[in-house]
């Protein structure tokens, strides 16, 4: 991916860019954008702001995943399991993030909610046919495959 970058805007002063935490760490952190800490009832779920907005490049999609401490410790992952950000998207990006615990937990402002995951897309052209190949898996599905 050489010669692409990410570029993000802050729609707020206050707004910290997104950055990996470590050197091997696959996304770039997302954090919440609140004036105030937001509680989020145990099956509930709320849509939290970032107060960013990015430009992927063409050819990526940005993949919002769930933090795997929050979501271990706390419950609170990702509400669609992966969210989907699409290059010619430009507005806020906003995480919908699920409690599933068994406790209430209150995001805090400023608090890393998500990670974006920047992945290549294949896109390719759709052919509609009568017949598919045959597979020794077949249609079996769900558990057909055994332990």
């Amino acid at each position: 991916m050489q010669g692409k970058v990410l570029k993000v805007k802050r729609l707020a002063e206050d707004v910290e860019l997104p950055r990996r935490e470590t050197e091997g760490s696959a996304g770039y952190d997302l954090r919440a954008h609140l004036e105030a800490p937001l509680e989020v009832q145990p099956g509930a779920w709320a849509m939290v702001p970032t107060g960013l907005g990015a430009e992927i490049p063409a050819g990526l999609a940005g993949m919002v995943f769930s933090r795997s401490g929050l979501g271990t410790k706390h419950g609170m992952v990702v509400a669609q399991g992966v969210g989907v950000i699409d290059s010619d998207y430009r507005g806020e990006i906003k995480v919908p993030l699920r409690n599933m615990g068994e406790k209430p937990y209150a995001v805090q402002p400023g608090e890393r909610i998500a990670q974006l995951v920047l992945l290549p897309v294949q896109l390719l052209p759709v052919e509609e046919v009568q017949e598919l190949t045959h597979t020794q898996r077949g249609q079996g599905g769900f558990g057909s495959t055994g332990k």
